[in-house]
């Protein structure tokens, strides 16, 4: 990989990290394209990239996240860490074949435009909201989001648009 490939890749991390699209679908996409060979190096650096865009989401809330550590409020962190016992028992279970997809630019292409098709038709499932705040998530809700994050294993597939099905889902 090249500086200017990976600028390009870079950029494309960017632009689709924070809408409901999958930004790992599209920088595999987008090394496909541009004849990328997958070496530990661009793997490392697309994890990188991501890291730093997952930095920003905690500088970003970081009050939300350590106000509940101040007010003895812990119900925040144990939903949390129910909704990450799918993915934690799934990932182990399915590592080898997750790695194999990761691979796989015809895997990443049908979950995105999948994912896609998805998102033009789900707004109109989800009209009235039933949950308005991280205090009406119940255990079970955590778990189900958790569930459905899942999904997102399959590249391509968005976490932030499975989450968001996931709360909208009933429990």
């Amino acid at each position: 990989m090249n500086l200017i490939e990976a600028i390009i890749i870079a950029i494309v991390e960017g632009i689709t990290e924070y809408l409901p699209v999958s930004s790992t679908g599209h920088m595999i996409i987008a090394s496909s394209f541009m004849g990328i060979e997958k070496e530990e190096f661009t793997k490392l650096f697309e994890v990188a990239i991501q890291l730093g865009a997952i930095l920003a989401v905690v500088v970003l809330y970081w009050k939300k996240f350590v106000d509940p550590l101040k007010t003895g409020k812990l119900k925040f962190y144990f939903k949390l860490l129910v909704g990450v016992i799918p993915a934690l028992l799934l990932g182990f279970l399915f590592s080898d074949k997750i790695d194999e997809l990761l691979e796989s630019p015809t895997t990443v292409a049908i979950s995105l435009l999948a994912g896609g098709l998805i998102l033009l038709f789900i707004d109109k499932a989800f009209k009235n909201p039933r949950i308005y705040s991280e205090k009406e998530i119940t255990y079970g809700k955590s778990f189900l989001t958790g569930l459905w994050q899942c999904i997102a294993m399959i590249p391509g597939v968005s976490r932030s648009a499975a989450s968001i099905i996931g709360v909208c889902s009933r429990d």
